[in-house]
């Protein structure tokens, strides 16, 4: 019996939502930076709404990781999505264009984060609950699908709505797809946590429960810990591209927000044709996979060396696609180890873990790249993450072999 696509009903129904709601995503995300950029001419000030966007996950991440091992997941995942839609679409309605300043948007991004750094981890620890193990990195790359098609759509209709309207309204369209994201977890059904009871403080379990986790990381597990560190890497580099892209492609090819919107909508077909590729390698065993990492940061790196270069925006298209599935390989894969690794009690924390360490490192790249375009110029700032791309490529070969020298068992 041939597999259906969508591998289950309720994932159906989960990849349904995450479209419409990823396509909101990517038309705030350019209305956002664009905004603010319009507004100070700082591309310093512009990556703080990046910057803000991964400090939540930082600062909560460990928490969230155990409120999400403990409680149900279907009310977290509704409840995210509902503030979002609030703070993020119907809020900025609500302002006049006098009061909607750069202060007042930083604190709605603050809050949104907020929101998003439960969704995130919340939504891939649920993947275990909906389909089969052999499915999970499938499953992870039909989710970054969902973002890939973000990416094609939502930037090419912000741009539009950004000439034609301005960057205020362009976010109210972000209420009703968090609002459509939210009613298609209504009917998904998911298993309740384990329960476990406890007779110690809250303070003394959550502190037992993020030992547990570090402990099973670095001492049972140490494949987590090298992930953790790759992934740390990749994002220093690939947030700030994304976080600062709008002011590369204004200042390095003198774009107007039409023209930077169909050019990162071509970094969405990239990623959405690897994230498509990647559902054939579920299966594969963990030296196989890594090496799948290892190809695309290196060809994403050469991709990002040559933007520098490029004056011809058609030329830069192409290479935006080939960035963009490099950039597609690693954040699949990863999970997908992460959720094999794991026991299900432990999935939420150990994927908190893992993203603490890489917001960590995309908080100090975008600050770092944002200073360096701001002192030394953009074309400094796309050498530097084509560097750190091909530094990724040859951590990705070093675990490659580190993996076939412990001749681990095919996960």
């Amino acid at each position: 019996m041939q597999r259906p696509w969508l591998l289950s009903p309720g994932f159906r129904l989960v990849w349904w939502g995450q479209t419409v709601s990823q396509v909101g995503d990517g038309i705030s995300k350019l209305a956002l930076i664009w905004f603010v950029y319009a507004v100070t001419g700082s591309p310093l000030k512009a990556t703080v709404i990046g910057l803000l966007q991964t400090i939540p996950p930082i600062l909560l991440g460990p928490l969230i990781g155990v409120a999400i091992d403990r409680f149900p997941k279907k009310p977290l995942l509704i409840g995210s999505d509902i503030i979002r839609a609030f703070v993020i679409g119907f809020i900025p309605c609500w302002m006049s264009v006098e009061s909607f300043t750069v202060d007042r948007l930083y604190v709605l991004v603050l809050l949104n984060s907020v929101a998003s750094a439960v969704f995130g981890p919340a939504l891939t620890a649920a993947i275990p609950a909906i389909v089969a193990r052999p499915q999970y990195t499938a499953a992870n790359a039909l989710l970054q699908s969902t973002t890939s098609l973000g990416v094609i759509v939502g930037p090419a209709i912000s741009g539009l709505g950004i000439a034609a309207l301005s960057s205020q309204e362009v976010l109210c369209l972000n209420a009703l797809t968090y609002l459509i994201s939210a009613a298609c977890f209504i009917p998904v059904k998911l298993s309740p946590p384990e329960r476990v009871e406890r007779t110690d403080g809250a303070v003394s379990s959550t502190l037992s429960d993020l030992r547990e986790v570090i402990h099973f990381s670095i001492v049972r597990q140490p494949t987590i810990l090298v992930l953790t560190i790759m992934a740390s890497l990749y994002t220093f580099g690939s947030s700030a591209f994304s976080t600062l892209f709008p002011v590369f492609a204004r200042k390095l090819l003198d774009l107007g927000p039409v023209e930077v919107g169909y050019l990162w909508s071509a970094f969405g077909v990239g990623l959405m044709a690897v994230s498509l590729a990647l559902i054939r390698t579920s299966e594969w065993n963990l030296m196989r996979r890594i090496r799948v990492i290892l190809l695309a940061t290196t060809v994403s790196g050469w991709a990002m060396l040559a933007l520098v270069w490029v004056t011809d925006r058609y030329v830069a298209g192409v290479l935006m696609v080939l960035i963009g599935g490099g950039l597609g390989a690693l954040t699949p894969i990863a999970w997908g180890i992460l959720q094999e690794l794991v026991p299900p009690q432990m999935v939420g924390r150990a994927l908190a873990l893992y993203s603490t360490g890489a917001m960590s490192a995309a908080i100090g790249g975008m600050w770092f790249f944002g200073w360096t375009s701001e002192h030394w110029g953009e074309q400094w700032s796309v050498v530097g993450i084509g560097v750190v791309l091909f530094i990724t490529a040859i951590f990705a070969g070093t675990f490659a072999r580190w993996a076939y020298q412990r001749a681990a068992p095919p996960l």
